[in-house]
């Protein structure tokens, strides 16, 4: 036998319906907001960080080496900047795997640091090309642009291990927040070695006819293979 059961469905689906009368105008304007999925962005940072490592190579086949001893030499520097885009990517790939992309500030964070990387492996090809003898001033100004851009990498990935450092956040477990703290220290004690290899005292004094503003710029890299190596919590 039929039944009158219209009306008590449509209230049913009404009640059911989600209503937007109890959310603020900045809720309504955040949802109406378009998001970037983590996807595109783990994306985008493959391809540029692949990029960035091509590029990279480009001085190890564009000249050849005048002496035997230069082959050495070209492969010596690029693994330095090998080592410095392998030290970043692993950081940056393991806290984005953690860290949520939904606020606004870590994607325009994101963006900026994909930046800097893109531009690294031509401001360190310009420290590896320029002569000191004969570009002393270019030379100076390119290491001093390339210790900015590793202060400003280091800083963003600082402020990202942080986000997942803080305890009201509850965003790792406590074991793996502990490493994270490490993690981000270490990371802006890298910024600073980098940052202040600006100063012009780094760029007067000289060790084996080099400034010392690139031996400093091993520091950071040993600091990182020493935290890695000490601290197994968190593989960064």
């Amino acid at each position: 036998m039929p039944t009158n059961s219209g009306p008590i469905q449509q209230r049913a689906f009404q009640v059911s319906r989600p209503s937007s009368r109890g959310r603020t105008l900045e809720e309504k304007i955040a949802a109406l907001k378009p998001r970037i999925s983590r996807s595109r962005i783990e994306s985008l940072s493959d391809v540029i960080f692949g990029l960035a490592l091509a590029i990279s190579t480009i001085p190890l086949i564009s000249k050849l080496p005048a002496k035997p001893f230069g082959m050495l030499v070209d492969i010596s520097e690029f693994g330095f900047g090998f080592l410095i885009l392998m030290s970043v990517w692993m950081g940056y790939t393991n806290i984005m795997s953690v860290l949520p992309v939904e606020d606004n500030t870590v994607v325009t964070l994101n963006l900026l640091l994909l930046f800097l990387v893109s531009i690294e492996p031509y401001l360190f090809y310009l420290n590896i090309t320029f002569d000191l003898a004969s570009h002393e001033v270019f030379l100076n100004l390119a290491s001093v642009l390339y210790a900015l851009d590793m202060t400003g990498l280091m800083i963003i990935l600082g402020l990202f291990a942080h986000q997942l450092a803080r305890e009201e956040r509850g965003l790792v477990s406590k074991d793996s927040m502990a490493g994270y703290k490490v993690v981000r220290n270490t990371i802006f004690v890298s910024a600073v070695l980098f940052a202040i290899t600006i100063l012009p005292i780094f760029w007067v004094i000289r060790l084996y006819g080099q400034p010392i503003r690139f031996y400093f710029w091993f520091i950071p890299l040993l600091l990182s293979s020493g935290r890695r190596i000490s601290n197994r919590t968190v593989f960064i």
